[in-house]
């Protein structure tokens, strides 16, 4: 892979920018809290709660009805579940308090991630010198991409209630504005 830019002179623009995309969602999050409303209280939470207990299930994915094959939607013992319902998606975590720290931190991770990936694409496509324009538009397509479609993804395959991915939409915009206008304004000379 040939490089036009190197990556060692976009290190300034990618730490700004997955430092902005950091308080930016956690602007989003916890003055403008938005996505609070996308999660809704199970009015009988604790009779929930505590049949789940009892199962004494680990962490992990479970789906209700549980399907393992395609094909054994066909009987009609569970075509009749799927019709009863509920059908859905549960993930169940670790019991305790979570862990804000290490969430932060993963998420502060991932916000390195798709600023250097957005440096290896722009430094591949782009000079140094270039103009704020290309470079805003490359380091911002990307970052929308990476911090977007996996909402999309969960809104198609898991069922997450489109009005929900369409703020995750406006977050990726917003992050990924803020990738783009740190690199453009920090592109080296």
């Amino acid at each position: 892979m040939v490089m036009m830019t190197s990556l060692a002179s976009l290190w300034l623009p990618i730490l700004v920018s997955a430092v902005g995309v950091f308080i930016a969602s956690s602007l989003v999050h916890m003055v403008f809290k938005w996505h609070n409303a996308d999660y809704r209280k199970l009015p009988n939470e604790d009779e929930v709660a505590a049949a789940l207990r009892r199962q004494a299930l680990p962490p992990g994915q479970y789906t209700v009805p549980h399907c393992v094959e395609m094909k054994d939607m066909q009987s009609p013992e569970m075509q009749k579940k799927f019709v009863e319902g509920p059908v859905g998606f549960i993930t169940l975590r670790p019991n305790g308090l979570p862990n804000m720290g290490k969430h932060l931190g993963l998420w502060f991770a991932l916000t390195l991630f798709v600023s250097l990936l957005a440096a290896l694409a722009a430094g591949v496509a782009l000079p140094i010198g270039a103009v704020k324009e290309p470079v805003f538009d490359v380091t911002f397509l990307l970052a929308f991409a990476a911090y977007g479609c996996g909402a999309v993804s969960d809104g198609i395959w898991m069922g997450r209630p489109w009005k929900a991915v369409a703020k995750d939409l406006l977050d990726a915009f917003i992050y990924a504005a803020v990738t783009g206008v740190a690199f453009a304004l920090l592109w080296p000379r």
